[in-house]
C-alpha cells in the first residue's frame, strides 16, 4: 500500500498480580452494558473510517512487540524484536517513504533482552534525522531485575550511539515501562523504577517497598541529566505514556493509592518545575494487583487526548477525554468500548484535532483490535475492527500512529510463529 509522504508514605501489601500471571479473566469479561446513548445518537455527525487495508511487513516470523513513531517529514519509523541466531534477539527498524519500506536495519542485539508482552521496546523521532530507541536488559538472575537502555541516531537510523541506562541507581532491581519524547533538542525518558525493591524477599512477612516514576533528560552527547523522581508509589507494571505539549512535558501513567485504588493520574513539567500528580479522573478502581493495562496521550499543542482503560464497580470500559490546557485538566470522560474490553489501548492524533484510538474488544475465544474516532466536541465516530488477533498476552498491546492523512495500524499476530503485522488507512 502506499502511503503519503513525594506524596504518599503508606506501605500495603504489594500486588499479588504480576505481568507474567495476570488475567483478571472474569474482570475483563463481565462487561454486557453498550455504548451510551449521546455516544450512539452523535456517531453520524463523525466522518467514517474506511476499512484499513493490509500492508506488507518488514517484520520476519518470530517477530513481536512492534511500535510506531512519526517523523516530522510524514514518513513512519517501525520498531520490533525479531529472533537472530538461536538464543539471540534483535531490536530492528525500518523507515516507509510513501511507497514501501527501507531494509530493516538493527538498533541492538545480544542476548540479554528483557522480552515481554506488556513492557516493549520504543522507537522515537526526535526531529530531523534524529531517533531515540530504549530496549530493556537484564542485570542479574531475578526474575524482574533489568535496566532500560537506551541509544540515539544524528543520521536517520545508520548508526545507533553506545546504549546508556537512564537511570544511575545500579541495582539489579526492575526498571521498565518506559517512554520517550523530545523536547528542546534533547530526549526525555521516563520509566517505573525498582531500586527501592533491590534485594527485596518477596516472601518475607512485611510490606512490600513500592514502584516510582522516575525521569530523566538525555543531551545528544549522551549526558544524563535532571533525573528526578515523579510519584514514589505506583503500579508495578502499567504501561506509561508521554507527549510534549506547547506548555511542555505531559506524562501519564497508574498511581496506587494507600487503600489500593489506581487510577491515571499526569505530572507535567511546566517551567522547569514538576507538577504535583492529579487524578484525570476519579475511578476510583480499587484493585489488590496490577492490571497490567497503561493509559496512551497524544498531543496537538495545548490539544491532548487521553485513552485508559477501568474496571471500576466491577464494570471494564475504556474511557476517553481531551483536554485543552496541556494536561492541567482533563473534560469528563466518555467511554468508547463496544461492552467486552480488554484494554490495552493506543491513541493518535489527527490533523483536525479529531483523535483515534484504539483498544481490545473480547470477541469469543479471540479479541478485535478496535479504532474509533472522537471529534473536537467529543463526538463519537463508529468504531471499525483493524484485525483480529488473539485475546491472549502473546498478542500485545497495538500501536497506531497517525502522519498527515495516514494512520498506521501495528499488532503482533500469534499462532504457530509469531510475526508483526500492518495495516493503514486515510482520513480526511
Amino acid at each position: 500500500m502506499t502511503l503519503p509522504t513525594p506524596r504518599r508514605t503508606a506501605h500495603p501489601p504489594h500486588p499479588l498480580m504480576r505481568w507474567g500471571a495476570v488475567t483478571l479473566p472474569a474482570l475483563m469479561l463481565f462487561a454486557t452494558s453498550f455504548l451510551p446513548e449521546a455516544g450512539a445518537a452523535t456517531a453520524k455527525a463523525v466522518a467514517a473510517l474506511s476499512a484499513p487495508k493490509p500492508m506488507t511487513s518488514p517484520a520476519l516470523a518470530g517477530s513481536r512487540v512492534p511500535n510506531l513513531t512519526a517523523m516530522p517529514d510524514g514518513r513512519f519509523a517501525l520498531s520490533w524484536l525479531e529472533p537472530v541466531r538461536g538464543a539471540r534477539m534483535a531490536l530492528r527498524f525500518a523507515i516507509h517513504d510513501g511507497g514501501r519500506w527501507s531494509k530493516p536495519s538493527t538498533i541492538a542485539a545480544g542476548d540479554s533482552f528483557f522480552v515481554n508482552w506488556a513492557d516493549f521496546p520504543s522507537i522515537h523521532s526526535l526531529g530531523g534525522n534524529r531517533f531515540a530507541a530504549h530496549w530493556l536488559w537484564r542485570n542479574g538472575a531475578g526474575a524482574y531485575a533489568y535496566d532500560v537502555r537506551l541509544s540515539q541516531s544524528e543520521d536517520g537510523g545508520r548508526t545507533w550511539s553506545p546504549p546508556i541506562t537512564p537511570h544511575r541507581d545500579g541495582t539489579a532491581s526492575e526498571h521498565g515501562f518506559a517512554s520517550l519524547l523530545s523536547d528542546s533538542g534533547s530526549a526525555w525518558a521516563v520509566w517505573l523504577d525498582g531500586r527501592k525493591m533491590a534485594g527485596h524477599d518477596e516472601s518475607s512477612p512485611g510490606p512490600m517497598p513500592e514502584m516510582t516514576l522516575r525521569a530523566a533528560t538525555i543531551t545528544a552527547a549522551g549526558r544524563l541529566l535532571d533525573e528526578v523522581e515523579l510519584d514514589d508509589r505506583t503500579c508495578d507494571c502499567c504501561q506509561t505514556a508521554a507527549v510534549t505539549t506547547d506548555r511542555g512535558i505531559l506524562v501519564a501513567y497508574r498511581d496506587r493509592s494507600p487503600d489500593e485504588v489506581r487510577d491515571i493520574y499526569v505530572t507535567r513539567r511546566e517551567d522547569g518545575h514538576w507538577t504535583s500528580p492529579l487524578a484525570v479522573h476519579a475511578d476510583r478502581w480499587h484493585i489488590a494487583g496490577c492490571p497490567v493495562n497503561g493509559p496512551a496521550l497524544a498531543a496537538q499543542g495545548s490539544h491532548v487526548a487521553i485513552v485508559w482503560y477501568t474496571a471500576a464497580a466491577d464494570t471494564p470500559r475504556v474511557n476517553f477525554a481531551f483536554s485543552e490546557d496541556a494536561g492541567a485538566s482533563f473534560g469528563a470522560p466518555v467511554r468508547i468500548d463496544d461492552g467486552s474490553p480488554l484494554g490495552r489501548v493506543h491513541v493518535a492524533m489527527l490533523e483536525d484535532g479529531s483523535a483515534l484510538a484504539t483498544w481490545l474488544e473480547s470477541s469469543g475465544r479471540d479479541a478485535l483490535i478496535r479504532a474509533r474516532r472522537i471529534a473536537v466536541t467529543g463526538q463519537l465516530g463508529a468504531a471499525i475492527t483493524v484485525a483480529r488477533t488473539s485475546a491472549a498476552r502473546a498478542s500485545g498491546c497495538p500501536r497506531v500512529m497517525a502522519s498527515g492523512e495516514t494512520i498506521l495500524f501495528a499488532w503482533t499476530e500469534t499462532g504457530a510463529s509469531s510475526q508483526v503485522r500492518l495495516a493503514a488507512l486515510r482520513v480526511k
